[in-house]
């Protein structure tokens, strides 16, 4: 897990690929998208336009819940990689556990893209301990990562617990709840005693709980200001705070 950014771009709604680029040469290395975002292209473009060699990047997309029947798992992996300009990914995740997703069916398929080297990881996506039990036992790669939704407002600690347990990365997405984080006055407080942004504080507190997150930021200035989380250290007060929030709210609900 060395080798995943802690912070990348969740480019879900980016549909300039100028702002792929700018974020790469804001010190991005880690873009996360999505079949179903519609937006490859645009992230396979913003890659072309950056000056980063692509070696140096980690590149991740989902497969949406109907191309994981078995027989379209590779054509719609191929085309992903066709719309991204891309040989191969670093890693592969099936979007959600729903659709046409049957685990003895799809994940060997997932396994033969993964050894035909169009992509370099698998992982897995809103998947709960039950989904990642059926996943371990027909998945000969092992799982790389299993993304959630992360944030002050949600949190999956038995998923979590699975990963730490079984020794695969967990990535956060939507680690700024859709924007509710902004008005939190108990993040507000500490975004005013360490001298950093609300976003930065919620970001630095879901790296506590995952190994990535990938907030999505459109400006220059929000995406220096994501990536700089990562060197905000929070303490133990300031975490205890954060986790003593009363409030559910989950974003993305199946």
């Amino acid at each position: 897990m060395d080798d995943l950014p802690p912070v990348g771009l969740g480019t879900m709604g980016i549909d300039d690929p100028n702002r792929v680029a700018a974020a790469i040469d804001a010190g991005y290395r880690h873009l996360d998208t999505a079949s179903v975002y519609d937006n490859e292209a645009v992230v396979g473009e913003g890659i072309a336009r950056a000056d980063t060699p692509r070696e140096e990047l980690f590149v991740a997309t989902k497969l949406w819940i109907d191309d994981l029947a078995p027989e379209r798992v590779r054509p719609a992996t191929e085309a992903a990689l066709e719309r991204l300009g891309l040989d191969s990914v670093d890693l592969l995740y099936v979007h959600r556990p729903r659709g046409d997703y049957k685990p003895a069916e799809t994940l060997p398929e997932i396994d033969a893209v993964h050894d035909d080297g169009l992509t370099e990881r698998v992982g897995v996506s809103n998947f709960l301990r039950g989904d990642l039990e059926l996943a371990r036992q027909h998945l000969d790669v092992d799982l790389f990562a299993n993304q959630i939704e992360l944030h002050p407002y949600w949190v999956e600690e038995a998923t979590i617990a699975d990963a730490r347990e079984h020794d695969y990365a967990v990535v956060g997405y939507s680690p700024l709840a859709n924007g509710d984080v902004f008005d939190d006055p108990v993040l507000q407080d500490i975004a005013a005693d360490r001298d950093a942004t609300v976003a930065q504080v919620a970001i630095a507190w879901c790296l506590e709980r995952a190994d990535a997150v990938i907030p999505k930021g459109t400006s220059r200035a929000h995406q220096r200001e994501n990536l700089a989380a990562a060197d905000l250290d929070l303490s133990g007060d300031d975490l205890a705070r954060i986790d003593a929030i009363e409030r559910e709210n989950e974003v993305f609900p199946e």
